[in-house]
């Protein structure tokens, strides 16, 4: 994933973390018997399955925690992480789209351009409640981020058991790796 330069320059996509939490993913991988080298959010490394040339929005959910990507012909156009107001089993579509709202605001004043497909992640067997709300605001297509990246044969034959257990992050990682 790249992001655009604006006039010129280089932009710079940048992620903070708490040194605590970091030396918690870097000592359970040491655990393991592993060297870290980078911790990268899960979300960050999810948006790797979005494959559109079209303007692409991810709304992936984990817990109470909503991270909205667009992302363009490969380009991250817009990145918003927010608390949602309630945990999955009692949010709502109206919920979700009041804080999925700025970002696609934000990419369709900047780019001039609407959104062309959402792709969604965290809300397991509830997806369909939010299906006709979302394709409702966005007039496109609404699916599963993994189960297309699935019907379209991107997730690899290794990386299956992890998509199986809706671990996008990981599967996106696996798909940058290589």
């Amino acid at each position: 994933m790249r992001q655009a330069p604006r006039e010129g320059g280089v932009d710079v996509v940048t992620a903070l973390g708490r040194l605590r939490i970091v030396r918690e993913y870097e000592s359970a991988a040491e655990q393991s018997g592993l060297q870290p080298g980078v911790v990268l959010s899960a979300s960050l490394a999810a948006v790797a399955l979005l494959a559109d040339q079209r303007p692409a929005l991810l709304a992936r959910v984990s817990g109470t925690s909503l991270t909205t990507a667009i992302v363009r012909e490969g380009v991250l156009c817009g990145y918003r992480c927010t608390e949602l107001p309630a945990q999955v089993g009692l949010l709502t579509p109206q919920m979700l789209l009041e804080e999925i709202y700025p970002v696609a605001a934000y990419y369709q004043d900047t780019w001039q351009e609407g959104i062309q497909s959402v792709r969604v992640a965290g809300l397991g067997t509830r997806l369909p409640e939010f299906v006709a709300p979302l394709e409702s605001e966005f007039h496109c297509e609404v699916h599963s981020l993994l189960h297309t990246a699935i019907s379209e044969g991107r997730v690899s034959a290794d990386a299956r058991p992890l998509a199986e257990r809706e671990l996008e992050g990981l599967v996106g990682w696996m798909m940058q790796k290589n």
